[in-house]
């Protein structure tokens, strides 16, 4: 494991866009399949990283909640599986079907889209307005494995909240940090 923390992209930036095969259905989505005309988060997470391990569960209830809100939710993983298979999309659905992902886990097999979006780490969460620019990018909230703060998801939150609420989003926003992404 190689602590990364994510990359900048800048703020107003248009999405990009992309199809990849959903690790439950089998089908591909597409992001403008699951865009929100209020916002849409695009996370970047895999099975065996100890930071997104940390915050799944409270991941997965900050998304059932603000989905309920009209928000939608995309989860990728662009690992390289032949060196860590644990994130083989065999291993993916297991577990997007045991945690019951209230949003699609893509398997982003040719790491095409993670380049795009300059992703760095998992999690990587980038958030996009109902135009579908940029409103913010950086972590779900402070705590991290063995650091002993509480996992809330605040960050993310008040990013929702506010646009959700028509205000922008703050401008200060710290980067994710967790497991470099395992490129090939």
């Amino acid at each position: 494991m190689s602590l990364t923390e994510s990359n900048h992209m800048p703020l107003g930036t248009t999405a990009p866009d992309f199809t990849l095969p959903d690790v439950v259905t089998g089908e591909p989505v597409s992001l403008g399949q699951c865009q929100s005309d209020k916002a849409t988060v695009v996370m970047f997470i895999c099975n065996h990283c100890p930071y997104v391990v940390h915050i799944l569960d409270k991941l997965v209830t900050v998304a059932r909640e603000y989905t309920a809100k009209g928000v939608s939710f995309i989860a990728i993983s662009s690992n390289d599986v032949a060196n860590y298979p644990d994130d083989s999309p065999e291993k993916m659905r297991a577990l997007a079907l045991a945690n019951d992902f209230p949003f699609p886990y893509l398997y982003d097999e040719s790491q095409a889209v993670a380049k795009a979006y300059d992703a760095a780490c998992t999690p990587d969460l980038f958030v996009f307005d109902g135009a579908n620019n940029l409103a913010y990018q950086g972590r779900f909230d402070a705590a991290t494995p063995g650091n002993k703060a509480p996992i809330t998801g605040q960050d993310l939150s008040d990013a929702l909240t506010a646009l959700l609420s028509g205000e922008q989003v703050t401008d200060t926003q710290y980067p994710s940090m967790g497991c470099n992404i395992k490129w090939k």
